[in-house]
């Protein structure tokens, strides 16, 4: 697999939830236990439960430590230019409805589309990678074909990670 672009602050972010999840490993076994002295685990819901909860933290934690080898840590701050790359906040407007978005373009791990930033991997960030101001793109989306005009691109570093 090729290396993952992250920001320093999703890096961040990824490392305390991953000891975050390391630490809730001991109450999740002390919930197993405690279940399977109840008696019949068949009819258990505590223990089914508490072991499902355990299969998803094991997941996430196995996920995480799997892509920790593979981040390419990109400092924000460090970042110019013109066109849409890795780390850019990029105006878009639909060229049909005249509506515009603004987005932070950023790894599949760090992206958060309710704080206003996207993945460089979903459609839209695909799309406009390598673009600059006035090229136009097609976007494929749920709702169909959608046209988007580049209305600006700007590189505002790790301030800009919190944009809404």
């Amino acid at each position: 697999m090729d290396r993952i672009p992250i920001c320093r602050e999703g890096y961040e972010k990824i490392t305390a939830e991953l000891e975050d999840l390391k630490s809730q490993r001991p109450g999740i076994i002390q919930a197993i236990k405690e279940a399977r002295e109840e008696g019949d685990l068949s009819e258990n819901a505590g223990y089914h439960a508490a072991r499902e909860r355990q299969g998803m933290l094991e997941a996430r934690i196995t996920y995480i430590n799997s892509h920790m080898p593979l981040f390419d840590m990109i400092e924000l701050d460090n970042l110019s230019g013109e066109f849409a790359t890795f780390g850019a906040t990029v105006v878009v407007e639909d060229m049909d409805t005249e509506e515009t978005r603004k987005f932070l373009l950023l790894g599949p791990d760090d992206a958060d589309h309710k704080n206003g930033s996207i993945s460089v991997l979903s459609p839209m960030g695909r799309a406009i990678m390598g673009k600059e101001v006035g090229d136009e793109v097609v976007v494929d989306a749920p709702r169909g074909k959608i046209d988007y005009e580049i209305m600006s691109v700007e590189f505002l570093g790790s301030k800009g990670c919190n944009i809404k």
